[in-house]
C-alpha cells in the first residue's frame, strides 16, 4: 500500500480536519444563500453542450436512445446553461453545488472533477454578487477556525473591505500597459497595438499569438499574481472580447460587465451581468467554435435550446465560484487533492 494513497489511514488522518472543515464552510453557505431566499437547484450533469469556450476542454460521453442510434454527449463544465433556462421558467434566486468536470486540467489548484458553486440574481446588478462572494469568504474563514485565507506564505484577511479595479486599470498598474488603447471604439482588439506595448513591458509571447492569448500571458504573468493579497480583489470590467457570456458595459462598449474574484493571487469566481440577446450570444459562440476548430481541430455543439431560453430569461446577474478552491485557501491546504473527500485517481 503506499503512502501517498488518499485512503491510507495515515493520509486520511491528515487530511480529515481539513474536509471536516469543508462540510462546516458548506454548511455555513447554504445558511447564507437560504437566508437570502435562494432555492437550491440540481442541474443535470449530462448535457448536449458542455459550452462554447475556446479553450474549455470537456468529457464527451454518448447517450445510446430506446431505439438503439448513438447520440454525442457531454458531462458540464458548468452548470450555466441548465440555470439560465430556470431563469427563463420564472425562477428568481437559485443557486447550486455542482459538480463538474473540465478535461486537460489537473494541478495544485486544478481537478478534472471539483465543485462548483453557482448563483442567480433576477433583477439584481452584478455588483451584488461581489458582496456575496466577500460574506461567503468570511463564512468560510470563520466555518474553519482559520484567522486568515491562506496560499503558502501569502495571506488575504476577507474581513476587510475588498480592492475593485477595471482589468485596464489593472493593466496599467501592474504592466504599464494602456489596454484600451488596444481596442477599437467598437471594442474589436487590435493585436499589433497590445504586442507592441506587451514587448516595451518585457512580456515574452510567440509572433502568431492572437490578441486573446496575448492578454492572458500579461494577465497570469504580471497581472494575477498582484490580487487578493492582504485583501480580497474585484478584477471588474473585462474587454468586450472576452465578455464570454456577459452583456457590454453601457458607459463603454469596449468593455463588459465580467468580473472575477481573487484571494491569494488565486482566481475564486467568475460572474457576469449576464448577457439576454440570443442572438449576439450565437455570434459569440459561433466565434468562438471556429477559433476552437482552427487551434484543436474540433468544436462542441451549441445548445440550441438555450439560445431559445435565452430570448425568455429577465435581466439577470450570475456567479461561478470554485468551491474547492475556497475551501483550499480557508484551510490553507497546499494542493486542491487535500480538501476533496475523494480525488480524482491518477492515470
Amino acid at each position: 500500500m503506499s503512502q501517498s494513497s488518499w485512503w491510507s489511514p495515515e493520509r486520511h488522518a491528515d487530511r480529515r480536519p481539513m474536509l471536516l472543515a469543508r462540510n462546516r464552510a458548506q454548511a455555513a453557505i447554504r445558511g447564507y444563500l437560504a437566508e437570502a431566499d435562494f432555492v437550491e437547484v440540481d442541474p443535470p450533469a449530462l448535457v448536449v453542450s458542455p459550452g462554447n469556450e475556446t479553450h474549455l476542454h470537456a468529457f464527451a460521453t454518448q447517450m445510446i436512445g430506446n431505439d438503439g442510434l448513438v447520440h454525442p454527449m457531454y458531462l458540464h463544465t458548468s452548470p450555466e446553461f441548465a440555470m439560465k433556462k430556470l431563469l427563463a421558467a420564472g425562477e428568481a434566486r437559485i443557486a447550486a453545488f455542482a459538480h463538474v468536470w473540465r478535461n486537460r486540467e489537473r494541478g495544485p489548484r486544478h481537478s478534472p472533477e471539483f465543485t462548483m458553486l453557482e448563483w442567480y440574481r433576477a433583477g439584481e446588478p452584478y455588483e451584488v454578487l461581489m458582496e456575496d462572494v466577500a460574506a461567503l469568504a468570511r463564512l468560510a474563514v470563520i466555518a474553519t477556525g482559520a484567522a486568515l485565507m491562506r496560499q503558502g506564505e501569502v495571506t488575504c484577511d476577507p474581513a476587510l473591505p475588498y480592492d475593485r479595479l477595471s482589468v485596464a486599470e489593472a493593466f496599467d498598474r501592474f504592466a504599464g500597459i494602456d489596454l484600451l488603447a488596444t481596442l477599437t471604439v467598437a471594442g474589436l482588439p487590435d493585436r499589433d497595438a497590445l504586442a507592441a506595448q506587451t514587448a516595451r513591458a518585457g512580456v515574452v509571447f510567440a509572433p502568431d499569438d492572437t490578441w486573446s492569448d496575448i492578454f492572458s500571458r500579461v494577465l497570469s504573468e504580471r497581472v494575477e499574481p498582484k490580487l487578493g493579497i492582504g485583501r480580497i480583489t474585484v478584477l471588474d470590467r473585462y474587454p468586450a472580447c472576452e465578455a464570454a457570456l456577459a452583456r457590454l458595459c453601457d458607459d463603454d462598449p469596449r468593455e463588459a460587465e465580467r468580473f472575477e474574484v481573487y484571494a491569494c493571487g488565486v482566481e475564486l469566481a467568475n460572474g457576469f451581468g449576464e448577457l439576454t440577446d440570443p442572438a449576439e450570444q450565437r455570434r459569440r459562440f459561433e466565434a468562438d467554435m471556429n477559433e476552437r476548430e482552427r487551434i484543436y481541430g474540433e468544436r462542441y455543439p451549441l445548445d440550441e435550446d438555450f439560445l431559445a431560453a435565452l430570448a425568455h430569461m429577465p435581466p439577470a446577474s450570475g456567479i461561478a465560484m470554485g468551491f474547492d478552491r475556497l475551501v483550499m485557501l480557508a484551510t490553507g491546504a497546499p494542493r486542491i487533492s487535500d480538501v476533496l473527500w475523494v480525488p480524482v485517481a491518477d492515470t
